[in-house]
């Protein structure tokens, strides 16, 4: 047994009885876009544009990293409340498509900052996720308070571990111990470490043996740093299925297949001999 020095995981199983696991494949939609820096109102209209066509297209749409203002530090300006502007825009949208939308936002609550993932569902439930590992090259812990617990939803039939950015750097915390489907990192990750990006998506998928999704920002921020997106989905045996070519919006739909997942797990059962691990503060 391995002990390291995370906090614990706690899983997130929402109204199993009433939604089985079925065998269905899922439509996954990456909206691969520039950001108008700390522009909320403005960024938000620009995803009306693209979101427009999508109604009853998809089952998951996901966004860029703090979509609606690129990567800021600017959170005493910027932050918003969970029945704010970008909350209730959201469940709008994800209503409208029948669809779960989700992405990173800056969120004040009991006096603390955070880099919060909302994962926004058709009948305006939701579920959040802050953010665990800060970038610190950039300061974000100075400002933002890191999460601690990790999730894991259901989302019609499929079981799904979003995360943020930094994290795609630390494979314990991604670690597949909750039997997830689909692995989602919402980024805005900056051009010149674009190798390890592409990498790092491919092996998440590999060890986890599950369908990963990295959707990054393309274009500079407000700080002159570019981002080139490089936005893709990576099939459970690590090949890539969707590439958004580096530097180029696009909005594009893909669909999963539930049985080559299960496929490839059969043929291939690596996730039986995982390490065990005993998380801990």
């Amino acid at each position: 047994m391995y002990r390291v020095p995370i906090v614990h995981f706690i899983e997130t199983r929402l109204n199993q009885n009433f939604y089985p696991r079925l065998m269905s494949n899922l439509r996954i939609t990456t909206i691969q876009t520039n950001l108008q820096w700390e522009a909320p109102a403005a960024n938000r209209a620009m995803f009306d544009a693209k979101l427009a066509s999508l109604a009853g297209q998809t089952d998951v749409v996901v966004l860029p990293e703090m979509f609606t203002t690129g990567f800021s530090m600017n959170a005493t300006a910027l932050a918003e409340t969970m029945d704010g502007e970008t909350l209730q825009w959201m469940t709008k949208h994800a209503a409208r498509l029948d669809a779960v939308l989700t992405g990173s936002l800056i969120v004040q609550e009991n006096n603390n900052y955070y880099n919060r993932l909302i994962w926004m569902r058709p009948d305006g439930s939701y579920e959040t996720y802050d953010k665990r590992h800060l970038f610190t090259m950039a300061g974000e812990h100075h400002t933002y308070t890191a999460g601690t617990v990790r999730l894991v939803t259901e989302w019609r039939g499929w079981r799904v571990c979003p995360l943020v950015c930094y994290d795609l750097r630390f494979p314990v915390w991604a670690r597949n111990t909750e039997e997830y489907d689909l692995l989602i990192y919402t980024a805005n990750w900056p051009a010149m470490r674009a190798y390890a990006w592409r990498t790092l998506l491919h092996a998440r998928a590999i060890e986890n043996q599950a369908y990963t999704v990295g959707v990054n920002h393309v274009g500079k921020d407000g700080k002159g740093i570019p981002y080139c997106g490089d936005t893709m989905v990576v099939e459970p045996s690590g090949a890539e299925i969707l590439y958004h070519k580096a530097d180029i919006e696009d909005v594009h739909t893909e669909t999963l297949s539930w049985e080559h997942l299960q496929r490839v797990r059969k043929k291939l059962p690596f996730l039986a001999d995982r390490d065990a691990f005993e998380m801990s503060e």
